[in-house]
């Protein structure tokens, strides 16, 4: 069995203006994850962020959404992993996926930035370690990089908004088995949808 999860973050901007735009899909699979666990993240600003405790598959998980800007991420990850002592192969952070199209979820392994200002920030902020575990939410591609910034902070048609919450229930299934550290399993199953 490979690394299991102590800390889940989903990626986002903080505020009203942002909620449910394609930049705040990390973010909102974690607010699913909480409501399907009857939990409620509370702000807590030590950690720069919103923080809750949960049991899954009898497993103590930490869940963050940060209240920091998006590339500002690390200041919030890096803060609370260092305070609860959890390493980064210990940490899955869920991030919108511009390579993806709607309705695809992805596991990933460690890995680059891919010119993600979150994970760029989040990987600064674990010590330069791209260890950490990633759940790729897709949100498809403008079409050219001039178009992204845009793009990123608007919200999806009704159409791919419905995609993007189908593939955000698709990831919650599966999120158990990835949770144990049974990675190979999760991502076969995720992945075969």
């Amino acid at each position: 069995m490979e690394a299991p999860v102590e800390l889940i973050v989903g990626l986002g901007n903080p505020g009203p203006n942002y909620e449910r735009t394609r930049h705040n899909a990390g973010a909102d699979l974690v607010l699913e994850l909480a409501k399907s666990l009857h939990t409620e993240l509370k702000h807590e600003s030590k950690f720069y962020g919103f923080t809750a405790r949960v049991r899954i598959n009898d497993r103590d998980v930490r869940l963050l959404t940060p209240s920091t800007f998006m590339n500002r991420s690390g200041q919030s990850i890096g803060t609370l992993a260092k305070f609860h002592q959890i390493a980064p192969e210990n940490i899955l952070v869920v991030h919108d996926e511009l390579d993806l199209a709607p309705g695809i979820a992805r596991f990933k392994k460690g890995g680059g930035h891919g010119g993600h200002n979150g994970l760029r920030d989040s990987i600064k902020s674990l010590g330069n370690s791209k260890d950490f575990a990633r759940l790729r939410i897709g949100i498809g591609h403008p079409g050219t990089a001039a178009q992204v910034a845009d793009y990123v902070l608007k919200k999806a048609s009704p159409n791919d908004q419905q995609l993007i919450a189908n593939s955000i229930d698709d990831a919650l299934r599966h999120l158990p088995t990835a949770v144990e550290g049974q990675w190979e399993k999760a991502m076969t199953a995720l992945h075969s949808l």
